[in-house]
């Protein structure tokens, strides 16, 4: 063992062996749980950060081995535990999520973190380090870590910041980087490929046949990009809030805030900017916009926070929600939405809601925790059948609502050639039933509209029913 390996290596945990800071993580959950605890958290704060980590500490608990741990530091910090080195777990994270951690890694040979009336950070850190140990190595992130870089013998970068990177990448003898890029991570928090859904928006002015009217054309796109940074908005809180269970996902663990690809701070900064241009761009639409918005977001809020757990009410709230894309389409161009269209929407989106929740299903089938995933969502393996029939149904009958708009007189007034519409019904059906055919085989993702953004066969059938459209006005 050479000298520097001699030495005991001094570890910090947020933002180093941990990709995320776990108090922010902890916050989230804590709000989740107990919304009322957000008027406690100022008091708590001002007696000091070592109290108020104290004091969110013991009301929540992280899973330890859950946390997105960055894997290739993770993987040397075991061979050196191995070769007989002594690792130390240096932290300004409270004692109680310190001890959970070197619990779960079980190679640390000490810990030195925050309790109640210290905050173990910055100079504090080295002096508790300093007592144990005369000369140590120190792995570090950021800033707050400069101090005790400069009093360590050997200097370990992790997925280090901006100005830890510039001042001691040449000092540094290892550097670990594990990051995805932040636009990248930017653009998947905010989920825009969903924005899809509110392509919806668009059609009460298309359908209507008044595509060529300029002020229609513009008034839709204010209103797609107000409803799209406003359902991003939503995105990124619930991403948030659900930190915890979607560490625990075999898929949702990769997102942006679950696996510390994007700070949680940064989330909490994105929310209210996303809102505020949201607002930004309603002040150029009719106020009834601005009022189906708001009442758009108060209902996502209540899905989110207890629908989504209910079985059935959360799929007849999602078809809800698709569907007042289309009433915000309505109020933005001051262009009538078609009750039929409406009815035949609610009843597709019914379909494609179920659809999702069949294919999650799917999913944890065979994975291990498959009950604490299905008590998130309130169903369970033996509802597949159910959710089979009634997903189905609603599909069919959605395909039935559009042949009975067919023979109404609604059409003969907007178009001069009614009988081309008629191509629509074989192609929704053969869609519709190949959704289902593959979701019952387990071959369909959980976001039905996000699989849709990138079938061919969808395209397929969506540019042969808009040329139907087009050559029937």
């Amino acid at each position: 063992m050479n000298k520097k390996k001699a030495i005991p290596l001094c570890v910090d945990l947020d933002g180093t062996l941990v990709k995320l800071d776990t108090l922010h993580q902890a916050l989230f959950l804590l709000l989740r749980r107990d919304p009322a605890s957000i008027l406690r958290v100022p008091g708590w704060w001002m007696k000091g950060k070592a109290h108020l980590k104290d004091q969110v500490m013991q009301r929540v608990s992280l899973d330890a081995t859950a946390l997105p741990y960055h894997k290739k530091f993770l993987e040397w910090l075991t061979k050196e535990h191995k070769a007989g080195r002594k690792l130390i777990l240096a932290t300004a994270s409270n004692y109680r999520t310190a001890n959970a951690v070197a619990e779960h890694l079980g190679f640390f040979d000490g810990i030195l973190a925050s309790n109640e009336e210290t905050n173990l950070r910055h100079d504090r850190k080295l002096q508790a380090i300093r007592e144990q140990f005369p000369v140590f190595g120190y792995a570090g992130n950021d800033t707050a870590d400069f101090p005790i870089w400069d009093d360590a013998k050997e200097v370990i970068l992790v997925n280090p910041s901006g100005p830890a990177r510039k001042n001691y990448t040449l000092k540094a003898d290892h550097i670990f980087i594990e990051q995805r890029p932040p636009i990248r991570m930017f653009l998947k928090a905010m989920r825009c490929h969903q924005w899809l859904k509110n392509l919806l928006i668009f059609s009460p002015m298309f359908l209507a046949h008044q595509f060529t009217e300029l002020n229609h054309i513009v008034s839709s796109v204010t209103a797609f990009f107000a409803f799209s940074f406003a359902a991003s908005s939503i995105y990124v809180l619930n991403d948030l809030f659900d930190l915890s269970a979607d560490q625990h996902h075999p898929r949702k663990c990769k997102r942006p805030f679950a696996s510390g690809d994007l700070p949680i701070a940064v989330g909490a900064l994105l929310t209210p900017f996303l809102v505020i241009v949201s607002l930004i761009l309603c002040s150029f639409l009719p106020l009834p916009f601005l009022f189906t918005l708001l009442a758009y977001y108060g209902l996502t809020t209540i899905y989110s926070w207890r629908l989504k757990q209910v079985p059935i009410a959360d799929v007849l709230m999602l078809a809800v929600l698709y569907s007042m894309r289309i009433v915000a389409g309505s109020v933005a161009t001051g262009t009538t939405a078609s009750g039929w269209f409406i009815e035949f929407a609610i009843f597709l989106f019914l379909s494609l809601a179920l659809v999702k929740r069949l294919s999650e299903l799917r999913e944890m089938e065979e994975e291990t925790d498959v009950d604490n995933t299905h008590r998130e969502r309130g169903y369970t393996i033996e509802d597949l059948p159910l959710l089979l029939a009634f997903g189905t149904s609603s599909g069919y009958i959605a395909v039935f609502v559009f042949t009975m708009y067919l023979g109404s007189d609604k059409v003969s007034e907007l178009y001069s050639r009614p009988d081309l519409l008629w191509i629509f019904c074989p192609l929704l059906l053969y869609w519709v039933t190949r959704i289902w055919h593959l979701a019952w085989r387990g071959n369909m993702p959980d976001d039905p509209l996000a699989f849709a953004a990138k079938d061919p066969q969808t395209y397929l059938v969506g540019a042969v029913g808009i040329a139907a459209i087009l050559y029937a006005i």
